[in-house]
């Protein structure tokens, strides 16, 4: 009877171990179009993320990169709606909770890092007591101990002279500064999730090597996942475990970092890739011109107005979301194969 209940108990304590942190099925965000149907900006999104996993999220503006972030945590930008989906944290579909239940998760178990601190932070208020005021309310520690953490996290994101940094006011700050007093407001609550939107993207290329490091160092000491969203994908090639490329509300290709960048599937990674590479010819193979189509097929890949490899059962076909190598998928009924 030992033996069953304690292999039992290894069983489940394996599932629990498996278990991704955040499990996003099926999400669909739509917007209202005036008169016509409303339009459908993420379309059907699957995505998982482990315990201590940096999972990158790349693609253009407009992608739907920041609408997928705000949904999770149950906030798409006005005016759009979750229209369909789950999102499991935890194992619990924190969709379904009220308002004040997700309150007590964000900040405290669910993060975000904006690409704009001044807009974050209040400019009538010294940045140590904003830092602090996290702690007090997710914590409910005192204001003594609450201060002695904000003043431990702006050690951690390496602010000089944190102890007169802790009276300033947010105007006083540069712009790096500005972005670590948000990271350390993000993490100060040592969340098990957290969303980096683009965090790095008004930052000269030096500060932000400088933050990038640094958020990816603070979020393993805090045992944080990510969802670090960029428009750059060889930032992912640094700081993330896995990495997704998101197009027009949907995911063309996920894999791990490596298999991503040395086999690159789905035309969109590799127009992607060649964009950032110094060879006109690499750039001119995987693109075409711009011809001036803005309008998303109704069926089919929503890539096929841009893709080099577009055939006719790519205007009428939706391709599916496969497995073309361990943990490597791709959206694409030709994906790109590799030697």
């Amino acid at each position: 009877m030992a033996i069953a209940e304690a292999t039992s108990s290894t069983k489940n304590a394996r599932s629990e171990a498996l278990s991704p942190l955040i499990a996003v099925k099926n999400l669909r965000v739509t917007f209202p179009a005036g008169g016509s149907e409303p339009k459908e900006v993420l379309k059907g999104i699957d995505l998982e993320v482990q315990p201590g996993e940096i999972v990158g999220l790349v693609g253009e503006s407009g992608a739907g990169k920041t609408t997928l972030a705000r949904s999770i945590l149950g906030l798409p930008p006005a005016p759009g709606r979750i229209s369909a989906g789950e999102v499991f944290f935890e194992n619990r579909q924190i969709l379904k909770l009220s308002e004040p239940e997700l309150r007590r998760l964000r900040g405290r178990r669910l993060s975000v890092v904006v690409p704009n601190p001044r807009a974050e932070l209040n400019p009538l208020l010294k940045v140590g007591d904003q830092i602090a005021s996290m702690a007090k309310i997710h914590l409910s520690v005192s204001g003594k101990e609450a201060r002695r953490m904000a003043l431990q996290m702006l050690r951690d994101v390496q602010i000089p002279d944190p102890e007169r940094r802790m009276n300033a006011y947010p105007h006083e700050l540069s712009g790096g500064m500005a972005q670590r007093v948000v990271i350390a407001m993000a993490l100060i609550c040592s969340p098990a999730f957290v969303i980096s939107d683009d965090a790095t993207s008004g930052l000269d290329v030096t500060v932000q090597a400088q933050i990038l490091a640094l958020l990816a160092k603070l979020a393993a000491d805090h045992g944080s996942a990510m969802l670090f969203i960029t428009r750059d994908v060889g930032i992912t090639a640094h700081f993330c475990n896995r990495v997704a490329v998101l197009f027009s509300g949907e995911i063309m290709e996920m894999a791990p970092r490596e298999s991503l960048f040395l086999k690159p599937a789905h035309p969109y990674t590799l127009m992607l890739l060649a964009a950032f590479s110094h060879s006109p010819k690499l750039r001119e193979t995987w693109s075409v011109p711009d011809t001036g189509r803005r309008r998303e097929p109704s069926a089919g890949c929503q890539y096929v107005n841009r893709c080099p490899l577009a055939q006719p059962v790519c205007r009428t076909q939706r391709p599916p979301f496969a497995e073309i190598e361990p943990g490597h998928f791709a959206r694409c009924h030709f994906p790109v194969r590799h030697a």
